[in-house]
């Protein structure tokens, strides 16, 4: 290194090849750390990654902040089997990166730990506002979000400032749901789902990185956090609204008897009704860029 120059921070991100993951390596570099990669497939194309590593292989020393966003895909009929691995992906995962912490020296363990969580936390909650204060709801996916945060909280005791970020439908047009819905919506087969009157909280991709950035920066926002938009919207105005942003019809309501038909338990979570709202965020001084589902749907339509 030369004379007066800063060795830069260093940052490790997990999933880091994920639709999430792949745009926060240039976002940490200008908060002026150099960026780890863990992934399972090894070295990715990802703009910003200065090193790889396997998670077998995990070596967080010399980390100031680890970003953990890995976990198998839960938009698929669930199994037995797919459900071992969404638990392992998650609450196994963390503890085993908690548990790479833990080995470290007490002075040199990171000083942040940001874990992925989701609002299915929440459960089936109809029309109450959800605060990071409400409790865990009932259910599959209430349960797993539960444990999941468990993993990550261990990592408080080894004295690292963690985050659960509680992550609703993100909406990038670089791949993941809006891809999907898009597509649907497009030929003009979708619809409102159910009666439509549950609660999807959304968040637009640039706004949700943004604020697992902010997380990383903050000296003070710790504990659950809603990664949700400030305006959750009701099953029925998302697909009118989408649908209006593609010019298409929604003609094509799916009741709830079918979902369960095609999707079999995991239709239930497309039907639960969670009006989660950021109030952590907001409240440590987050600004979002898209607050609104319209300004959403246009910067993605850009």
């Amino acid at each position: 290194m030369l004379p007066g120059m800063a060795e830069k921070r260093k940052a490790a991100v997990a999933g880091v090849t994920g639709l999430v993951g792949r745009g926060l390596p240039a976002l940490l570099a200008e908060q002026g750390f150099s960026v780890t990669g863990i992934s399972r497939g090894g070295a990715g194309n990802v703009p910003g990654v200065d090193r790889w590593q396997r998670p077998e292989a995990m070596d967080l020393s010399g980390h100031q902040a680890v970003i953990n966003l890995a976990g198998e895909p839960v938009n698929q009929r669930w199994t037995e089997e797919r459900k071992k691995r969404f638990r392992d992906s998650r609450v196994g995962y963390t503890e085993k990166l908690v548990a790479a912490i833990g080995r470290l020296p007490e002075g040199e363990r990171p000083e942040v730990l940001v874990n992925a969580s989701a609002v299915g936390y929440y459960g089936n909650r109809g029309d109450e506002f959800l605060t990071e204060a409400a409790g865990a709801g009932d259910g599959y996916l209430a349960d797993l979000c539960r444990d999941w945060e468990d993993a990550a909280m261990a990592a408080e005791d080894l004295g690292v400032r963690t985050v659960m970020l509680r992550i609703g439908l993100v909406l990038g047009k670089e791949g993941g749901a809006y891809r999907q819905l898009r597509g649907i919506f497009r030929m003009g087969i979708g619809g409102r789902l159910g009666d439509g009157r549950q609660w999807m909280p959304w968040i637009h991709i640039d706004d949700l990185r943004r604020g697992i950035i902010h997380a990383v920066v903050s000296g003070t926002l710790r504990g659950p956090v809603n990664g949700t938009a400030p305006a959750p919207e009701r099953n029925a105005d998302f697909t009118r609204k989408f649908t209006a942003a593609m010019h298409r019809p929604a003609i094509f309501p799916v009741p709830a008897f079918a979902l369960k038909l095609a999707f079999g338990e995991f239709a239930q979570a497309l039907l639960d009704s969670g009006r989660a709202v950021p109030s952590a965020l907001v409240a440590d001084g987050f600004v979002f860029r898209f607050g609104t589902l319209e300004d959403a749907l246009a910067g993605l339509d850009g």
